[in-house]
């Protein structure tokens, strides 16, 4: 039987007047004639125009080749490419569009007498048809004298590739005739992963949004870094598109990426520049290297990818009419359990803890009187009950919070609500242990300045670059006895202002900062004017650190504190050491020789009094 609805709901709208229904209708069928028209005018008259936009080796400064872009006619609007080719599909005329653009951008290249290669833009569609694989391209680069390998057949995905085995063929078929391929986009388009994998390319592009912002985005570099990691695995070169900004271009530089594409570098135009700018010449020729986004962020607040689950063990729960005397044989069988769960069809009653248990029943005679009642009798508070994915810092704050019980007999770990796994206090301090432990490697919880990890990494890749640098150790002087005066709180101030000035002093272009620990600093600077940027933080620091101490310490240049061994000593104000090395090309095979190194020389800083930089000068003189 079928519902008949009343006829206010057959619409979710109101219905336009028929007369305005057959007004759009007329409107749209005469768009529709007038974009077919104006396609029909495009393909008989080849009213496309060609451009070209440089792609740059990044090693050596000089362009590759060029990649052939195409446009409507001029104010009109199937000028953009998106529009054009959109209205050619709505059409049926994507294929005969596209062929005439391939053929308007080999006739502009062959015209121009463009040098390299030349970056032709093939649709998967078009790839696969037999038009374009009977030899047509072939034949009409013969005509224009272009040689094959110097074409670049550029996969441009815009739909999924449904008959990906065809596609795969037609690439192999092209390329045994001299066509080198790139895949374009990667990171946007639908099979262009396997295809890599499969066919593997001469070349790669990696889709601009992973480009754009990469100076300042962590993510989006380690994402870089992984495709190069992959590409140089497999021989596949990667070109890095829509490079905007010198910033963005020194860090794709750095990481070793091969070649350039985007705005900064040119833009598409008819007749393209043979040259790179001097700017852009600059930055690939300069041997220093670029400041990485500072990841250790990331790393410093892992609470919000870790959650209770991790804390999980499954303990096989008893049921509440369970026996009493069945839980005595399960924890004298096992002297490591430590509670049982109580739990009837999935919802969680309780926690029996082992040390209650053994105290109630230590008693004669408990376990004859009371060992055939059901274990639901135990249960004496509610458990507490915690989701799987709850984060581990809301947890912590959580418990902190609830009767101080849970945290020494445990909790109850659920997935909507259903029992899942036990979880202990103990259990929890341990994983927050861990996790700043492993979060200090990369960031200071303090100043939140990179930490050993990436203080080492980058000396790293100074060393590989073979790239000239300073080596700083900055150190506090008399710190301790400023923290047992003036306590501990004043002491992190004073740690927070002295990794403050130093950052002030550096370049963020050029110089990294990181903290080690306690009032240990590093700074590893390219400037050269890095010994008067040194000397400008020490006077800094001079006149912030004077703030923090009573005027009366400050007119006696120090002050008198009780050591351990009860003895009264005079320790005067605390000053900033700075010990520098220069490091020069193949001067230290690793970070470990540059850390002794600059550690000795701040040893020898700290031998002078008051704020001071000492500079080594038996090691080579680079900056």
């Amino acid at each position: 039987m079928f519902a008949v609805l009343p006829p206010a709901q057959h619409h979710a709208f109101p219905r336009a007047p028929r007369a305005q229904f057959m007004a759009d209708l007329l409107l749209a069928k005469d768009h529709k004639e007038q974009v077919m028209t104006a396609l029909e005018e495009i393909l008989a008259k080849r009213n496309l125009s060609a451009l070209f936009q440089p792609i740059i080796d990044l090693k050596r400064g000089e362009f590759l080749g060029f990649e052939g872009l195409i446009r409507g006619p001029a104010n009109s609007p199937l000028h953009s490419p998106a529009n054009l080719f959109s209205a050619a599909e709505r059409e049926g005329l994507a294929l005969e569009v596209e062929m005439l653009a391939r053929q308007i951008v080999l006739e502009s290249f062959a015209l121009q007498d463009l040098p390299g290669l030349l970056f032709l833009n093939v649709s998967p569609q078009a790839l696969t048809q037999p038009s374009f694989r009977n030899g047509q391209t072939l034949a009409f680069l013969e005509q224009l004298d272009i040689d094959p390998s110097r074409v670049v057949i550029e996969i441009t995905e815009n739909q999924p590739t449904f008959d990906f085995d065809a596609m795969r063929s037609a690439l192999l078929h092209y390329r045994g005739m001299g066509f080198n391929i790139a895949i374009d986009d990667l990171g946007e388009g639908f099979s262009s992963l396997r295809l890599w994998s499969e066919l593997r390319p001469e070349y790669i592009k990696i889709d601009m949004h992973f480009v754009q912002g990469v100076d300042r985005d962590p993510i989006k570099l380690q994402f870089l870094k992984s495709i190069q990691n992959i590409a140089e695995s497999c021989g596949t070169k990667v070109i890095a598109e829509g490079v905007e900004t010198a910033a963005e271009l020194r860090v794709v530089k750095d990481l070793g990426i091969a070649l350039g594409q985007g705005y900064f570098i040119a833009r598409p135009t008819p007749t393209p520049p043979l040259h790179a700018t001097s700017e852009t010449g600059r930055i690939i020729n300069t041997s220093s290297i670029s400041i990485f986004p500072d990841s250790s962020t990331a790393h410093a607040a892992p609470y919000a990818q870790t959650t209770a689950h991790k804390l999980l063990s499954y303990i096989e729960p008893a049921q509440p009419d369970t026996l009493i005397e069945y839980l005595f044989a399960r924890f004298n069988d096992d002297p490591a359990l430590r509670t049982i769960p109580v739990v009837k069809n999935g919802q969680p009653l309780g926690l029996i803890q082992r040390y209650h248990f053994f105290d109630r029943f230590a008693k004669p005679y408990q376990r004859e009187l009371h060992g055939k009642k059901p274990c639901q009798e135990l249960i004496q508070n509610a458990p507490l009950l915690v989701e799987k994915s709850m984060p581990i810092q809301e947890l912590s704050h959580f418990l902190a919070e609830s009767d101080d019980r849970h945290f020494a007999d445990g909790f109850i770990i659920t997935e909507n609500s259903r029992y899942i796994g036990v979880a202990s206090g103990q259990a929890l301090l341990r994983e927050l242990t861990q996790m700043q432990l492993e979060a200090a490697r990369y960031a200071n919880p303090l100043t939140l300045l990179p930490g050993n990890v990436p203080i080492n990494e980058h000396i790293g890749r100074l060393l590989q670059a073979n790239t000239p640098f300073v080596a700083c150790y900055c150190d506090l002087d008399h710190f301790k006895p400023f923290n047992d005066t003036y306590g501990y709180r004043k002491g992190d101030e004073m740690i927070q202002l002295t990794g403050r000035v130093l950052s002030w002093a550096c370049d963020p272009k050029l110089d990294f900062i990181g903290h080690v620990g306690g009032d240990d600093f590093i700074l590893l600077m390219q400037s050269r004017d890095w010994q008067t940027r040194c000397e400008q933080a020490l006077r800094s620091f001079e006149q912030a650190a004077s703030l923090m101490f009573s005027e009366d310490h400050l007119s006696a240049g120090g002050y008198t504190s009780e050591g351990r061994d009860g003895t009264v000593k005079f320790h005067p104000l605390s000053s900033l050491s700075i010990g520098a090395i220069r490091v020069g090309a193949g001067q230290y095979p690793s970070h470990h020789e540059v850390s002794a190194a600059m550690t000795d020389a701040k040893k020898m800083a700290k031998k002078i009094q008051g704020n001071s930089i000492f500079v080594e000068q038996r090691l080579s003189t680079v900056l």
